[in-house]
């Protein structure tokens, strides 16, 4: 008799998805030496060019409209820890050495994104008309005796249609960006959990 599959946290906070993406890597490591790497993960030294390039383009309008404010500040340095203090983005949930889940709600169509500040507490009752809610999830799964999947995915549900309108209408195009920065993600990873963090 198998036993039941473990439980995500990303289903309780993403149940239903309209949109989504989900990217797998196998990695030659153990799950807690994978899922540290994620941890330690400096999303702004993110492998290859193709997503330093999806990255700066979705910065791009935010960056310009803060430079002629004379309130643009570039992050040095980004780890998931770091999104709870100083970005729009929450942690919702983590399953030690498993799984890591973290948020944002805002209109994610607009050129300068309008975001929603909110607590983790506060995401799954977020009801407000006219936006969308984001979650991403950063899991470690054991593949055989030595080796992991990790696994970056993205839901994102709406608090109405017309959002739903909205975002679709973008979809299409931004998610090839998405698919870039989510490989991106868990080939850094998977270097340095392989690596014991050497570049």
């Amino acid at each position: 008799m198998t036993s039941p599959p473990s439980p995500l946290l990303v289903d309780r906070f993403g149940p239903r998805c309209e949109f989504g993406r989900t990217d797998h890597l196998v990695v030659d490591a153990d799950p807690l030496s994978a899922y540290k790497a994620v941890h330690d993960l400096d999303l702004t030294e993110l492998h290859g060019i193709a997503a330093t390039t999806a990255l700066r383009l979705r910065e791009l309008p935010e960056w310009w409209r803060a430079r002629k404010q004379g309130g643009y500040r570039h992050r040095t340095r980004m780890t998931i820890n770091d999104l709870a203090t100083g970005s729009d983005w929450v942690i919702l949930g983590e399953q030690p050495g498993h799984e890591i889940v973290f948020g944002a709600i805002g209109k994610f169509w607009k050129p300068v994104i309008e975001w929603v500040p909110v607590e983790a507490r506060d995401f799954m009752d977020f009801s407000k008309p006219g936006y969308a809610k984001v979650v991403c999830s950063i899991s470690a799964l054991p593949y055989g005796q030595r080796r992991t999947v990790l696994t970056a995915e993205i839901r994102v549900m709406f608090t109405d249609p017309g959002a739903w309108l909205n975002l679709r209408r973008l979809w299409r195009i931004s998610t090839p960006f998405l698919g870039v920065i989510g490989r991106a993600i868990l080939r850094t990873a998977k270097h340095s959990a392989e690596t014991g963090g050497l570049r």
